[in-house]
């Protein structure tokens, strides 16, 4: 087999490929004995069929056809090996010459366009600076902790008076658009905190000042149902009205509520529990500064078949999968978003093109540092994506497996190593001043797991695509 390359674009490449018949003659055999197994032939017993009657009745076209899809993948992807290209993607197939003259034979001839990855140059990580937020906990970040855990163990207590902000009030409500009640437009028995804004717009200033039995009728946009963001007029009648008993703040409430024996102990607890996890948001945000910081110093063409696919994969994704479950199409999510069509394709333009440079932007590292990872790196990995998924890890594991996935989970690892060589190189300092590494083995922990999120979630769809090229 001779092949040739020829670069069209810095991200394109087109190869030429030229198969002499000998080397074409075990797909031609192998045509002929899967035809002999398919097919019956009065007269020759099931796979007996000589050759030549075979084409006879079945046409000598049918065996090339056979012979040339199976021998073009081996074909393609041994051109591809010798020419040394790293393939995105699959190929299109053409100029399929001298095909008829196999039969003679012939040589094949076929040229196969394909994107590439595009070659990057790598700028001085040392001269990336970042600035992220300090660590600073307060008493008041301690206190505001501790209120959060006495509202857990509150208990309620049904009062004889007006619902005032903090209580909780348990209503009925009716919403009206355009004089008609709609088919999902009541709920009875909804319990509600005064001040959580987590009900309707409007609805603290109706029901603060009711007592049980008091009805008000307020105006708002529906958050959801089948009126979701139209106007309607709300009435709200207030069936109960309940205030919280806080548990008094002493150590048996630290018994109570945790494994300390007094307030101090918890107090101190919650400290350091505020402090672990500033720490990890500043190596998260750290992480994120860090990155766009080498984005912007990058330069890179972007395969534009990719980058169409991407764009599609995401929009599809979006409408077929997300949408469906939040109960919209894509004009509603429009409308909510304020966006019109056309900047709404620009959005997905821009991401695509943000995900696919830093996959190979942290590739491109990876491969300069001669990255790897091991087995114990892969597993720890595989446990936190299954965490976020709601699976447990062996039914995660199995789904990952079975659906081919174990090289995107591979990727996202050396990426999260690519991207925290990036981030130890870099300099960081805090908004007072102080220079902030993550040296220790805590801190290296977090950065690498803020890493592998900020490599799985920039753009898993592109991933996928590079990762058929890789197969490919």
């Amino acid at each position: 087999m001779k092949s040739a390359v020829e670069t069209l674009n810095p991200t394109r490449v087109r190869l030429t490929v030229e198969v002499p018949f000998e080397e074409l003659k075990p797909s031609l055999d192998a045509a002929y004995k899967k035809i002999n197994q398919q097919v019956t032939v009065p007269g020759f017993r099931k796979g007996k069929i000589p050759a030549r009657v075979i084409d006879q009745r079945f046409g000598r076209a049918a065996v090339l056809e056979e012979a040339v899809n199976d021998a073009l993948p081996r074909f393609y992807t041994q051109a591809v090996d010798e020419n040394k290209i790293d393939v995105l993607g699959q190929p299109d197939i053409d100029g399929l010459e001298g095909v008829e003259r196999i039969a003679d034979g012939g040589d094949l001839k076929f040229t196969a366009e394909v994107d590439v990855r595009p070659e990057i140059t790598l700028p001085d990580f040392t001269g990336i600076e970042v600035e992220v937020d300090a660590i600073s906990v307060s008493d008041e970040d301690v206190e505001e902790t501790l209120k959060q855990l006495r509202d857990r163990f509150a208990s309620m207590k049904t009062v004889e008076r007006a619902a005032a902000a903090g209580d909780v009030v348990v209503v009925d409500l009716e919403a009206k658009v355009d004089g008609e009640v709609p088919e999902d437009g009541t709920a009875t028995g909804v319990s509600y905190e005064i001040g959580s804004g987590q009900l309707l717009d409007g609805i603290d200033e109706a029901v603060t000042g009711l007592e049980a039995g008091g009805s008000a009728t307020f105006t708002t946009e529906l958050k959801g149902g089948s009126a979701e963001g139209k106007d309607s007029e709300v009435t709200v009648t207030v069936t109960t009205v309940q205030e919280k008993e806080l548990p008094a703040l002493d150590d048996d409430f630290a018994q109570l509520a945790s494994e300390f024996d007094t307030l101090e102990e918890l107090k101190d607890d919650s400290r350091k529990r505020l402090v672990r996890m500033k720490e990890f948001d500043q190596a998260t945000q750290a992480q994120e500064k860090v990155l766009d910081k080498l984005m912007e110093l990058v330069e890179m063409p972007y395969p534009e078949k990719l980058l169409a696919d991407e764009v599609q994969t995401r929009k599809h994704n979006l409408e077929h999968h997300q949408l469906p479950q939040m109960g919209i199409d894509l004009d509603g999510y429009l409308k909510l978003q304020d966006k019109t069509a056309e900047e709404f394709e620009n959005e997905l333009l821009e991401q695509a093109r943000k995900g696919i440079k830093t996959q190979f932007v942290l590739d491109a590292i990876a491969s300069k540092e001669e990255l790897a990872v091991n087995q114990e790196e892969l597993t720890e990995h595989l446990l936190r994506r299954a965490a976020g998924s709601g699976m447990t890890p062996d039914q995660f594991a199995q789904q990952v497996v079975e659906g081919g996935q174990v090289p995107l989970l591979v990727g996202e690892v050396v990426r999260g190593k690519a991207l925290a060589v990036v981030v130890e190189a870099a300099k960081v300092v805090d908004t007072e001043g102080n220079p902030v590494d993550f040296e220790d083995d805590e801190d290296e922990d977090e950065a690498g797991e803020t890493a592998e999120a900020a490599a799985a979630t920039e753009a898993p769809e592109a991933d996928a695509d590079a990762d058929k090229g890789a197969e490919a």
